[in-house]
């Protein structure tokens, strides 16, 4: 074991502290050059992932910047900034630490570009823009060491692509830069270490000693959840009930509407005015961090939250979570259960309130996954091209580049491991010129080779749009929200665009859990006044829908096969033997489709348990496909298990329309003319850097942005549509938003077993589908046939002849 530097020595005897195992390994193995930890939260990951760096800085005299931090949030980066620095002014220690996001001045970013500080805390935007200046090889000279904090969180998005890419040019630059991974939440270990190495093949995976058994169950109710729903009012009195018996709870819920939904319900019943805040993303900046200082203050019993307060901040004083509807993803819910009692070998503390009858189930499996440490996870594809295109373009910033070193150094990042360099050279075209379609437009013409055979921009001012620009993050169209009548008017944070456009002056909506008067809408800001006594439209925050991961749906679905349920309440128990009783239970190896009459209408419920994307796209393409055989649907509505599909026609053979060939050339055909591919192609128009949302002076609102995104998308599909940017829509749309890739497993996982109940009348099951929101109608034949038959109605009782 590698022994600590006096200073640090001497400090920690001080508190009569001891390194744990996976700390002084972190140490002894300094000089691997990458290195992944997984330890459970509260074991001190970030300490000893800093500690090589500490200690480094405390026995040698570095100039500039050594360690780089990277961390998926902006809070959670100043949080370690916090923590860090008071250990290293208590040892005396001459190492400046300071961070650099979006929250940070110019003035500061400036000043750290000349002169950087030993320990930089940022985000992967931030890494990026810094490596697109002149003088990124300056900046870096010195950099040793990169420590990737919650590295899971980032694996699995396009920021993490992005961070990657990041990293194989600081790797260029400093050939012997160390690096670390942080995370307490890791499915597939071996996957990540890959993904860390940036292909290499001797990242070290080191394992903490998971610690003791997390405190967890469903949280007592005296009353049963609804059959359908969402905001879980029936558990406000027992959540009312824990926070009083805790010091401090945070309260997650999966969306921001919910969160705001719930926040209100909980201040209206908190007849003993316990000091209760709310936090997510669409809250003004100053307000969160209002709430997270009086967090560390210990001012607040609770925090109604969302995934803002997912990762790693350290806020000791936390013994209970509460996780309000089922968690969607094992994963997630370990991450949110570490937030209690945030010490090592502690165990934390949670509860969970599912919201609905059918989320009972889906929690009681979470419970047993957790239990069972298996944790669940997608697998990713290979890196996605419209960031390697922003990749280019940043390269491009920082001065004249060879093609083929920057291949080689793209393909060192795992996930961009298996790009051809046919596509790379399609990318690289595309940043040079647009394509074929757009070539002969000034605007695309970005790059241009010069005659020694480098790359640069055609034109130095670009770079200034270019970094604008940067980024991954997708952000909705939002407008701010401020009060009226105020100096200044006193922001309160974000609503949708598509929100605000059905407002009219006196409409109430929650923000920030206060009700507020829609006043005006003036220069893109929702001007609003408050107004506490009338009942509140609900802002239509976008947040994060999650989708119910295939281990838990699998979970599920073994569970529902069981003979009994003595594990669940009576409620839910008696509902599923009565499922039974009317029907079958759906099964892993086959496909249930129950047929039924209610209500003058033919319904179809098929149970795919695909989770909520696919479902609804399931719902698209068998509807499509009963119009193409005549049996008039008339609409449907999807939740993460089921499909309820009415119409004009009974179904009485369900595998025609589930064919797989069928489908997928349904989904091909319909998804070219369809919005999904639209609203696919503008974020990755924006990400590739052919459609700018900032300009100099000005930002885009979301009308004009999808604009001209709609008019570009046509023009591609017509004039060339085989451009780059298309195959790169296609191929996220059928991951993302469609997720067609869950239809196509679902249909491999039942191989044509497929089993259709014709039922007497709406079974248990599908009872709770009739309440589900956002019914989606089917525009066709079914229409025309129920007109016709609506005029012959109305010609024969006026004694007319149809």
């Amino acid at each position: 074991m590698c022994a600590l530097p006096a200073p640090l020595a001497t400090w920690f005897s001080a508190r009569n502290w001891q390194l744990h195992p996976h700390q002084a390994e972190m140490l002894a193995r300094a000089d691997d050059p990458a290195t992944l930890l997984i330890a459970p939260t509260g074991g001190g990951k970030t300490l000893a992932g800093f500690l090589p760096s500490l200690a480094d800085l405390a026995t040698g005299d570095h100039a500039g910047l050594h360690t780089l931090y990277i961390s998926p949030l902006k809070a959670l980066a100043a949080d370690i900034r916090r923590n860090l620095t008071t250990p290293v002014t208590e040892m005396g220690l001459p190492i400046r630490i300071e961070d650099r996001t979006g929250d940070t001045s110019a003035h500061t970013k400036r000043r750290q570009r000349a002169d950087p500080p030993h320990i930089l805390l940022t985000t992967p935007e931030s890494l990026a823009l810094l490596t697109s200046y002149e003088d990124a090889p300056r900046i870096f000279a010195g950099l040793k060491r990169v420590v990737i904090d919650e590295v899971h969180a980032l694996a699995e998005s396009k920021r993490g692509d992005q961070l990657m890419l990041a990293l194989t040019r600081l790797q260029a630059l400093c050939p012997d830069m160390r690096r670390v991974g942080l995370s307490a939440t890791v499915e597939d270990p071996p996957a990540l270490a890959r993904y860390m190495a940036q292909g290499r093949s001797d990242c070290a995976i080191l394992m903490a000693d998971p610690g003791p058994e997390p405190d967890i169950a469903m949280l007592e109710t005296t009353e049963p959840p609804p059959w359908a729903g969402g905001g879980a009012a029936y558990a406000i009195p027992a959540v009312l009930d824990a926070v009083r018996q805790h010091k401090t709870t945070l309260i997650f819920h999966n969306t921001r509407a919910q969160a705001e939904i719930f926040f209100h319900n909980l201040w209206l019943a908190n007849d003993d005015a316990l000091p209760i805040g709310i936090h997510h993303g669409s809250l003004d900046r100053v307000q969160r961090e209002r709430v997270e200082a009086a967090m560390v203050r210990g001012d607040l019993r609770a925090v109604v939250c969302t995934g803002s307060l997912d990762l790693g901040l350290d806020w000791g004083d936390v013994d209970l979570v509460i996780q309000v509807g089922a968690p969607k993803n094992v994963k997630r819910l370990v991450q949110r259960i570490g937030r209690a009692n945030h010490r090592y070998n502690a165990p934390s503390k949670a509860r969970l309130v599912p919201a609905n009858r059918f989320e009972v189930v889906e929690c009681r499996a979470a419970l047993e996954a957790v239990r069972a440490r298996d944790l669940d996870g997608e697998a990713r594809g290979p890196g996605p091209r419209d960031v390697l295109c922003q990749h280019i373009l940043i390269r491009a910033c920082a001065g004249p580049f060879e093609a083929d070193v920057l291949f080689a150094e793209v393909i060192g990042a795992g996930a961009y491991a298996q790009l051809t360099r046919a596509e790379f050279d399609a990318c690289l075209e595309f940043c040079a010129t647009g394509g074929y379609a757009l070539r002969a437009y000034d605007q695309w013409q970005r790059l241009q080779q010069r005659t020694d055979g480098l790359w640069q921009l055609r034109d130095p001012r670009s770079a200034r749009l270019i970094r604008m620009n940067i980024g991954t993050i997708q952000d909705t169209d939002t407008l701010k929200v401020r009060m009226r009548r105020t100096r200044g008017g006193k922001p309160l944070g974000e609503i949708e665009e598509g929100f605000a456009a059905t407002l009219t002056p006196g409409d109430t909506f929650l923000i920030g859990g206060q009700i507020v008067r829609f006043e005006s809408l003036r220069e893109m800001v929702v001007e609003v006044s408050r107004d506490p006594g009338r009942k509140p439209k609900i802002a239509t925050y976008m947040g994060t829908k999650f989708a119910t991961s295939t281990q838990l749906s699998e979970r599920i679905l073994h569970m529902l096969g069981a003979p009994d349920w003595p594990d669940l309440p009576t409620p839910v128990r008696d509902w599923l033997h009565l499922q039974r009783q009317v029907s079958q239970m759906p099964e892993p190896d086959s496909l249930l489709i129950e047929s039924f009459a209610h209500d003058g209408r033919e319904h179809l419920c098929i149970y795919g348990f695909a989770g909520r994307n696919a479902m609804q796209t399931l719902g698209l393409l068998v509807t499509k496909r009963m119009e193409e055989t005549g049996l008039a649907p008339l609409g449907f509505v999807a939740t993460d298990y089921a499909t309820l599909i009415w119409g004009l026609e009974p179904v009485t053979d369900a595998a025609p329309l589930f064919a797989p060939d069928a489908l997928r050339e349904g989904l091909e055909s319909w998804l070219m003319s369809n919005a999904v591919m639209k609203r696919t192609f503008r974020a990755s128009a924006t990400i590739a850097g052919l459609i700018q949302r900032n300009t100099p002076g000005a930002r885009k609102n979301g009308r004009q942005a999808t604009l001209s995104s709609d008019i570009l998308y046509d023009t591609l599909v017509k004039y060339d549509p085989n451009h780059l940017l298309l195959d790169i829509t296609r191929q996220e749309a059928m991951r993302g938003l469609v997720d067609f890739g869950r239809i196509e497993e679902m249909l491999a996982r039942v191989a044509g077993r497929i089993t259709l109940r014709r039922l007497a009348r709406v079974s248990p099951l599908a009872a709770p589908l009739f309440l589900e929101a956002g019914r989606m109608p089917v525009e066709g034949a079914a229409q025309e046939r129920l007109l016709a038959e609506e005029s012959a109605r109305l010609l024969a009782a006026a004694g007319l002849a149809p």
